[in-house]
């Protein structure tokens, strides 16, 4: 039987079919949130009958997740402890002076951090810092930020904890019979890919890495932090009656004016000659520190409030309000709307001061911009607000707060804690879930965490989307669309050889997580792949790992990963940079996994 055949005979195998296209679509397109996405797939196959309630359902009481959830809330003790507190003092000694030998650093100790911890609080714990360390010593953030992000991603392949992926595939084997991963079932195969793509990054960095630090355009001062917004010019500003040239607006704080709009008209460059007049709208582009100093001395008015300038200082922390940081990540229901349409003020009690995006100019009114996923947001908020944004996945905070700092007394213990947690399966038959729980609650009983901060730790959005993708690959095995599908792509894989035939599952795999959430990509290619282990004569375990691999190495586009996405920014780089840096470390890992899951597995 072909797959038409199949698909128009047997109604649940065709709304499989259906979903996995619709959700393909959606991850792609992120019209609504991964995680809804997930959600409205189970929705729709308990409402058909494809699944019961029990097996779409089942991905929600795995212990994969369980664990997951309980590394969050470890993970967040060691971070208020300052258990990264010896890195940083690392990264900002004397020692470290070039890119290459922060590459070195980071490559060796941040990636085996990044096999037990969460990957996307190092990156943002770290960032700042990097961008510190960039400013002393004159270096453009572009040659160290990428390896940043893709030390922790190789680090993510060390062991099982390492990555949300690895306990969906951990799950998605359970629940297809093959049993769960141990904690360094990765580890054989971890390791020398993590030294293979480290010597990788550090050789090539000086060749591949850009420098767009020294673009001058885009650094002013010193200062890599350049926004955009709209300012309002009060009538008691000193800008009055000046021209653009000879305001202290560029002879004192070398602002860039893109566009003014006075009585509704928009005037358009060259405006150095243009006398400045009250009311006039300016769209500027500006440093964070210069922006604080012109609304300190009131030379202006964001435009968010010129209806309310009485001489307040709008930066200031009267009243519990913060001024902050935040990105926009992959998959933020923000994205693709303007902050106009989206009554950001309003529905999150914070307003936008400005917007920093790469390189590139946004020259539009704030509340006209159209927001894209990697913007960077300066906002100010009531803290309450703040703990509502940090709780949301559609903003990543990048500031720290009073309330966040380190309680450094409880480091030791807390650092304790997580080594017994990683030590306790190796040397007893206690599973990783109970392990992981039993950290949780040491963290508890220490004062290293608080019963609140365990909801806080959690993130709900990559629960969600773990918790439903698990179902594709029971619909898939219930509806006999794996077997069939896998027999219909034998002709690709008959008479080939085997290292070959696992590359071009390696490559599959990793052309599918450029474009869509690597989680997605585990669900969809897993259940396939397992089917062809008697066709190519090597264990389903082989295979369930070759994927997992494969979604793991996305190093190729800013939106393969989070951690990407978190630096293509602060980096200032452009959409072919990653692919330039990473094609190299893609395509050497795509011939070098094939051959260690022969070797290991064979």
């Amino acid at each position: 039987m072909n797959l038409i055949a199949l698909v128009s005979n047997n109604f649940d195998a065709f709304i499989t079919v259906v979903v996995l296209i619709m959700s393909i679509i959606l991850f792609i397109k992120n019209t609504i949130a991964p995680e809804l996405t997930g959600l409205l797939c189970v929705g729709i196959f308990i409402v058909t009958g494809v699944l019961s309630p029990e097996k779409a359902l089942a991905g929600f009481g795995s212990p994969s997740l369980i664990t997951l959830m309980g590394l969050f809330a470890v993970s967040f003790a060691l971070f208020k402890s300052g258990a990264l507190d010896r890195v940083r003092e690392l990264i900002s000694s004397e020692s470290i002076r070039t890119p290459r030998k922060l590459i070195s650093l980071l490559a060796f100790l941040i990636a085996p951090i990044s096999g037990v911890v969460p990957n996307t609080p190092v990156v943002a714990s770290l960032l700042p810092l990097i961008e510190s360390w960039c400013e002393r010593r004159n270096i453009s953030p572009s040659k160290v930020l990428l390896p940043l992000s893709f030390a922790t991603l190789l680090g993510g392949t060390l062991t099982l904890l390492g990555s949300s992926v690895n306990l969906l595939v951990s799950d998605i084997s359970q629940q297809l019979g093959y049993g769960g991963l141990e904690l360094f079932s990765l580890t054989s195969i971890g390791i020398p890919v993590w030294l293979i793509g480290t010597t990788y990054m550090i050789l090539v960095s000086d060749v591949l890495l850009p420098d767009r630090g020294r673009d001058k355009e885009f650094i002013k001062n010193g200062d890599l932090n350049i926004y955009f917004t709209e300012v309002t010019i009060p009538s008691t500003s000193e800008l009055v009656g000046q021209s653009v040239r000879n305001s202290r607006l560029q002879r004192r704080f070398d602002v860039d004016v893109l566009e003014l709009q006075r009585n509704g008209k928009v005037i358009l460059p060259p405006l150095a000659d243009r006398k400045i007049e009250p009311d006039d709208r300016l769209i500027i582009r500006v440093t964070r520190a210069d922006l604080f100093r012109l609304q300190q001395e009131h030379t202006i008015v964001l435009g968010e409030n010129k209806t309310s300038f009485d001489g307040a200082n709008v930066f200031s922390d009267d009243e519990g309000t913060k001024t902050f940081e935040a990105l926009l990540p992959a998959g933020s229901t923000l994205a693709g709307a303007s902050l106009r349409e989206l009554r950001f003020r309003q529905r999150h009690n914070a307003t936008v001061l400005a917007l920093r995006r790469g390189q590139q100019t946004v020259q539009e009114r704030l509340g006209q911009a159209v927001l894209r996923a990697g913007d960077v947001l300066l906002l100010q908020a009531p803290l309450d607000s703040i703990r509502g944004l940090q709780a949301s996945n559609d903003l990543l905070i990048l500031d720290q707060f009073e309330d966040d700092l380190p309680f450094l007394i409880k480091k030791p213990i807390s650092i304790g804690i997580a080594i017994g947690m990683v030590v306790l399966p190796s040397v007893s038959n206690i599973p990783l879930v109970g392990s992981v729980l039993l950290a949780v609650i040491a963290m508890v009983a220490c004062g290293c965490l608080r019963p609140a901060e365990i909801k806080k730790s959690i993130r709900l959005d990559v629960i969600l989307l773990l918790g439903s993708l698990s179902c594709f690959s029971v619909a898939m095995q219930v509806t006999g669309l794996a077997d069939l599908i896998a027999i219909n792509l034998n002709f690709a894989l008959n008479g080939m050889p085997l290292y070959f035939a696992l590359v071009l599952i390696f490559v599959s795999t990793v052309i599918l997580t450029q474009f869509i959430s690597n989680a997605a990509s585990v669900a969809l290619i897993l259940p396939v792949a397992i089917e062809f282990s008697n066709v190519l004569g090597i264990s389903p375990s082989a295979l369930i790992m070759l994927v997992l691999f494969g979604a793991s190495q996305s190093f190729l586009t800013p939106m393969g990963y989070q951690t990407n996405l978190m630096v293509y920014g602060p980096g200032r780089y452009k959409f072919f940079d990653i692919a330039k840096y990473g094609a190299g470390l893609t395509l050497i890992i795509s011939f070098t996994v094939p051959a260690l899951i022969i070797i290991n597995y064979r």
